[in-house]
């Protein structure tokens, strides 16, 4: 199963964003060249909203079939594909936002939430199928960032600025389930150097007392501070990140457990096993299976 880390180059740096139209006729489609959609994952949260016809989007843990004006969400680096129905012409908004340059006073309270430290963005798309009326304004949202990108009028970085801020907002009003949650003011500039350590040095073992130092802050003092700020105490967001890393590298190919285990960090396999079924709710080969079948699925 062919998977690869797709790059986003983003239309405007400073925004951190790009978004485009995606169209495709049912007049273009041709049974001998098409070929199955590939996984791929990305660091910026996906948004994608169509237009016409009928999408298919396949995460780890769910497909969804989108019709018109349906939103969904793909959270950062999370395994994902989409289909389009032969039979239907389709047109999609696709949005690709980092949103950490849009921390400030008014967001910072909800920033561990959108950097995804406790639940992915994916768990918001119930909330998306329960509620239309979350479908609907993030939707207004999303063809607003694109009319503001396309059209590139005097101040449309102010303007887009402010309606990714408005399409947070969509999501911290409907989102009944608590996922984004509001945790203490975090302070992205004491945190960045940290979690971009975390996130360099999966694989090699994370000392919390030079991370601390790294922060300017005791070691008692920075666990405190860490867990009031993101949500989970600092050994259990090290521990999500290194099997989120575990499971991309599971789907990618057939090197032995023990081996992807080592790699990012967590050599004793007992432990292992524990993190990986309490953040997958499965075991290593059972999620290998469930990726298997879905490739077998395509051919």
């Amino acid at each position: 199963m062919e998977i690869f880390k797709e790059p986003i180059h983003y239309q405007n740096p400073r925004l951190c964003l790009k978004v485009w139209t995606f169209t495709q006729h049912k007049s273009d489609w041709k049974p001998e060249k098409s070929v199955a959609p590939r996984w791929h994952y990305h660091k910026e949260v996906e948004f994608i909203m169509v237009l016409d016809g009928v999408h298919e989007m396949h995460t780890l843990n769910e497909s969804l079939t989108l019709v018109p004006d349906e939103v969904m969400v793909v959270g950062s680096n999370q395994l994902h594909r989409g289909y389009t129905h032969p039979d239907h012409d389709v047109r999609y908004i696709v949005l690709h936002v980092d949103f950490e340059p849009y921390f400030d006073p008014a967001t910072m309270n909800f920033s561990s939430s959108f950097i995804e430290a406790l639940h992915p963005l994916d768990a918001l798309n119930g909330m998306f199928r329960r509620n239309p009326e979350a479908s609907r304004e993030a939707g207004i949202a999303i063809r607003r960032i694109h009319d503001e990108v396309m059209r590139r009028r005097h101040g449309y970085e102010i303007a887009v600025s402010m309606l990714i801020k408005s399409l947070m907002l969509t999501l911290i009003r409907h989102d009944e389930e608590g996922i984004l949650s509001s945790h203490e003011k975090l302070d992205a500039q004491v945190l960045r150097p940290v979690i971009a350590h975390v996130d360099e040095n999966l694989g090699e073992r994370i000392s919390m007392t030079e991370l601390s130092r790294l922060a300017g802050m005791s070691y008692v003092y920075f666990s405190k501070y860490f867990k009031s700020r993101m949500g989970i105490s600092f050994t259990e967001y090290v521990n999500r990140k290194r099997i989120a890393k575990a499971s991309r590298m599971l789907a990618m190919g057939d090197r032995k457990v023990t081996d992807i285990a080592a790699s990012v960090g967590l050599e004793n396999m007992a432990h292992f096993y524990e993190m990986f079924r309490r953040f997958n709710g499965c075991t290593p080969k059972q999620f290998k299976s469930r990726m298997r079948g879905a490739a077998m699925q395509d051919e």
